[in-house]
């Protein structure tokens, strides 16, 4: 165990009091086997709790065309015990903490229920002494690359493929009409037109979204199909 904390608080660009950062990386284990200070559960009731809404937040900014089932499904993976645990080892984070004997022998250092734990309480003490904004940014810079992947492999999102497509080759964006729907209420069928740069593409789906995603789809892969006949 790294007695000092002052290697990991370089990691993390800022202070932390130094009784609040001890009790972030105590475990149940120590504090009930020394009696010395408070293990870090209350901190990490708190962190979970920071880090749910940090991500809310950071999802919801960076994504504003995926619905609400979407989001959660990316929150969901993000905030589970494997990758919080692989962002503590990034951390070094086992390295720091205070853990009973019995815990030690046993690997504790290494777990991932403890390490995703200790990673919660250290951002509960980052929300104490520097507030909602600067959590989040540590949240963004700890997990910024996760959500990217985890974003990636829930949804090919097309619309923003398009629209990067089409401010990159054509300076402007994609534009969506609404052709048609049919069908009873319960059963509506969709269909979306969508423009960009002369072409044109149509597609159809359950619901305006899910016709849109299907138009863009279209004409991304038609754009993209152009481009690698002409490099050809």
């Amino acid at each position: 165990m790294k007695e000092s904390g002052t290697e990991l608080l370089l990691k993390l660009g800022f202070q932390l009091p130094q009784e609040l950062l001890r009790q972030a990386l105590t475990h149940s284990s120590y504090a009930n086997e020394t009696g010395e200070g408070e293990a870090n559960e209350r901190l990490e009731f708190l962190g979970d709790a920071v880090l749910d809404l940090a991500l809310a937040d950071i999802l919801y900014q960076r994504y504003p065309d995926r619905d609400e089932g979407e989001l959660s499904k990316v929150r969901a993976v993000v905030v589970s015990r494997p990758v919080l645990a692989q962002a503590a080892h990034r951390l070094c984070l086992g390295d720091y903490l205070r853990l009973g004997k019995g815990e030690e022998q046993a690997g504790g250092r290494d777990r991932p229920s403890i390490l995703a734990a200790a990673l919660e309480a250290l951002l509960g003490a980052v929300f104490l002494t520097h507030g909602y904004s600067r959590t989040r940014e540590l949240v963004e810079d700890l997990l910024g690359k996760e959500i990217e992947r985890y974003a990636a492999e829930r949804s090919q999102d097309y619309k923003s493929l398009l629209q990067q497509l089409g401010q990159r080759r054509f300076g402007t964006l994609p534009a969506y009409t609404l052709v048609d729907s049919e069908g009873p209420e319960h059963e509506k069928v969709f269909t979306v037109a969508v423009e960009l740069g002369g072409s044109q593409a149509v597609g159809r789906g359950r619901s305006k979204k899910e016709a849109e995603q299907a138009a863009a789809k279209r004409l991304y892969l038609h754009l993209e199909d152009e481009d690698a006949g002409r490099e050809g």
